[in-house]
């Protein structure tokens, strides 16, 4: 007859406690470097779907980047350039175009400068033409400065000595010089001078008086034609305050006493002119812009 068998000890082997108290530990050591660890979920799921076909039957392909999301949205969206505003377009169009904007100016007022002298080039020799036998004669001068042509009026020939009655001779030629001036464009100054020798008559108290009387019987022969427009000219008498030389001998106060017909082409014109070149050189785009404000 079998001995009995003694019964084991109560409670658990003293071994089996201290490996539970050795896997708890173990556990916890994991879990506090798995706590610090950094994840790669990059490389998480490359080794994941690696273990996967290794250890499975599953026969897809995985893809080894991580798959990017899209939604209804990204689908439709196509990306583009945003809107530009009307200050933003100013400030584009003026940063692009200022240097074209100068340099399209200055050629324009350039052009119209060469113009400018090539037309007041063309009404000398019309008037030169018009008036050869008085040029030939020296009665008359002509002479060009910018923008201003200037007809200069001895007074032989034009009036008598110590009046302000304009000769026959003197009439029909201012009548032809009218024709010629009916086409030219600007303001006309009449400016009459004399010499130092005092006057005093009946007539002319003073050499102002009789400056401003035979600029202003130029004036009028001019005007009798009725080609021309009164709002173009201007009447003035000097006196000797502006002589072309010294009155210092007989010929040469012959010289100062004349009449000077001035023709000014930059009164008014030429400013519109420069105003309207500086319109012409503003490219559209940009002008359009600047109405958009």
């Amino acid at each position: 007859m079998d001995e009995p068998q003694d019964d084991p000890p109560a409670g658990a082997p003293l071994w089996l406690a201290t490996f539970a108290d050795l896997m708890s530990l173990l556990m916890c050591f994991f879990v506090l470097l798995l706590s610090f660890a950094e994840i790669d979920a990059k490389k998480f799921k490359q080794i994941a779907g690696s273990l996967q076909v290794a250890f499975g039957v599953q026969r897809d392909v995985y893809a080894m980047d991580v798959p990017m999301g899209t939604s209804a949205i990204f689908d439709k969206f196509s990306p583009g350039k945003p809107e530009e505003t009307p200050l933003e377009i100013v400030r584009q169009v003026t940063s692009q175009e200022t240097p074209n904007l100068e340099t399209n100016t200055s050629q324009i007022l350039k052009e119209k400068e060469q113009q400018e002298t090539e037309e007041i080039t063309k009404q000398i020799e019309q008037l030169t033409a018009s008036l050869k036998e008085e040029v030939a004669q020296g009665r008359i001068s002509i002479e060009q400065e910018p923008k201003r042509i200037i007809v200069r009026v001895e007074e032989k020939g034009s009036f008598q000595s110590g009046s302000a009655y304009v000769t026959d001779a003197f009439f029909d030629m201012l009548l032809r010089m009218a024709d010629v001036l009916a086409d030219i464009e600007g303001t006309i100054t009449i400016e009459g001078h004399s010499d130092n020798i005092p006057i005093s008559t009946a007539m002319f108290q003073s050499n102002w008086d009789l400056s401003a009387s035979r600029a202003a019987a130029v004036a009028n022969v001019l005007l009798s034609s009725e080609k021309l427009d009164p709002l173009q000219f201007r009447v003035s008498g000097f006196a000797d305050t502006k002589p072309r030389v010294d009155n210092d001998t007989a010929e040469n106060r012959a010289l100062n006493r004349r009449v000077e017909i001035i023709i000014d082409k930059s009164n008014g014109e030429g400013h519109d002119e420069s105003k309207q070149a500086l319109g012409d050189a503003i490219p559209d785009d940009f002008r359009d812009s600047i109405d958009m404000n």
